[in-house]
């Protein structure tokens, strides 16, 4: 049985939804964390809806009452300091995340299509952005969706998986990788194996370093994002 999830909307600026963007929060956070940048982007993109989905899992222990804690799959064994020390392991570390991911997977999807359904809306008329474990999800759902979405945007993620990824891959989207290069969390090199593996499905992707910026999204990262989701929805079908 799929968990059913839902999170917080914008509507659009226009009053009529011809678009949807799906705001894909990180590990700790929930939907309220991300739902922001619809209110900072809605005016790029008149005619886009936005949601940001909770993740159906708790982090364990975390304080029952808080928003926030919320995780699309557990980091038990990750350790961002083993990626710093030998960036040679970050594909290794990545692919083990694989398999969760690809078990909560189908709640995403469930929820991305019935939302596309309640503004009848075109599987293309769809973008995905993600914030680090929601990068890593938007990336994984993103890229297996047939038609796929309008675009991608990624900020501190990487992607999961990725030596299978030439095999799995249905869409190739427009993809924008948006990485500070003072990341503690996620390390700058992620985002380089991230286009690495990419480029090797035939899928290239842009990407913007944002240089001193650490676990977060800068004001040049969110003037970047916004003009990409609006050129992605301007190009023609």
């Amino acid at each position: 049985m799929t968990t059913a999830i839902d999170g917080p909307r914008i509507e659009a600026a226009s009053g009529n939804a011809r678009k949807l963007v799906v705001l894909i929060h990180g590990y700790g956070a929930d939907g309220n964390d991300l739902i922001e940048l619809g209110a900072q982007w809605r005016n790029l993109v008149p005619e886009a809806a936005f949601v940001a989905p909770h993740a159906p899992g708790r982090i364990p222990g975390f304080p029952p009452g808080m928003m926030g804690g919320r995780q699309w799959f557990a980091l038990d064994a990750y350790d961002p300091n083993l990626l710093r020390r030998d960036p040679h392991q970050t594909a290794a570390v990545y692919a083990t995340m694989q398999k969760a991911a690809e078990q909560v997977a189908p709640a995403l999807e469930q929820f991305i299509t019935a939302e596309l359904e309640r503004h009848n809306l075109a599987p293309d008329d769809l973008a995905l952005v993600g914030f680090s474990q929601g990068t890593m999800m938007a990336l994984h759902v993103g890229l297996r969706r047939d038609p796929g979405p309008a675009g991608i945007l990624g900020y501190s993620g990487a992607l999961l998986g990725g030596e299978g990824l030439k095999q799995q891959i249905r869409s190739r989207p427009p993809i924008l990788l948006i990485h500070g290069d003072a990341d503690e969390i996620v390390p700058i090199e992620a985002m380089h194996a991230a286009l690495n593996m990419l480029n090797q499905a035939d899928c290239p992707a842009r990407f913007h370093v944002s240089r001193g910026l650490g676990h977060g999204i800068d004001g040049q990262g969110l003037a970047l994002g916004g003009a990409f989701l609006a050129d992605c929805f301007a190009r023609p079908k």
